[in-house]
């Protein structure tokens, strides 16, 4: 009997301790993507510049580059690369718009909306995997824009729905914009509160 017990006793641990370790692999997985990326934007905020920093940070390796920071990328873009033999095989694109920033180029946020819209349907083509990034908080929403300035949220919606997963800063999510897309088109959504979160969570997203 005691035999019995103890054999149950042993088996229980196992179970125990396999759960855990269970628990502990899938709150370690997390969304992948494999490299080359390149980083665009739909409304010219400075959030590429941000995302720059931080992949020089990783000093990530891969031939011919590892990442491009494009704000401006289009489809030909994506087409360009895939005809070169050197395809990307991810794309973020930062959402939020900055007026100063589609002044400086020229641009206007409907300018924005068409080129981002065939920059996605591109790497649908290419079976290109796609990051929605809000990096830059509420000043990057209606809330911290000017009166009757919907242009952030006219980016959200060109870019998050559409996206095989988020990368979204908490502050920017405080309404429960970026968690209501994710529940409704079941996308994972990663949250960070500070960069060196966003550096750390970069990390595991690209290195295998």
């Amino acid at each position: 009997m005691k035999k019995i017990q103890t054999a149950a006793v042993i088996f229980l641990s196992f179970l125990i301790i396999s759960g855990v370790s269970w628990l502990n692999a899938a709150e370690n997985d997390g969304p992948k993507a494999d490299l080359p990326v390149i980083v665009s934007s739909c409304g010219q905020s400075p959030g590429p510049a941000l995302l720059k920093v931080l992949f020089m940070k990783m000093k990530l390796e891969h031939k011919p580059k590892a990442y491009e920071i494009n704000p401006l990328a289009t489809a030909d873009d994506l087409i360009k690369m895939k005809e070169a033999g050197t395809p990307y095989r991810t794309l973020i694109i930062v959402m939020g718009a900055s007026l100063k920033g589609m002044g400086a180029a020229g641009i206007s946020i409907d300018d924005e909306l068409v080129r981002t819209k065939k920059l996605i349907e591109e790497a649908r083509n290419q079976s290109i995997t796609l990051i929605g990034a809000h990096i830059e908080g509420m000043k990057r929403r209606a809330q911290g824009a000017s009166a009757g300035d919907n242009t952030d949220e006219l980016s959200i919606d060109a870019v998050a729905p559409a996206s095989d997963f988020l990368i979204i800063n908490k502050a920017g999510d405080e309404d429960g914009r970026f968690t209501t897309i994710a529940n409704e088109k079941n996308i994972p959504m990663v949250s960070v509160e500070k960069n060196l979160e966003l550096l750390e969570e970069l990390k595991k997203i690209f290195t295998k």
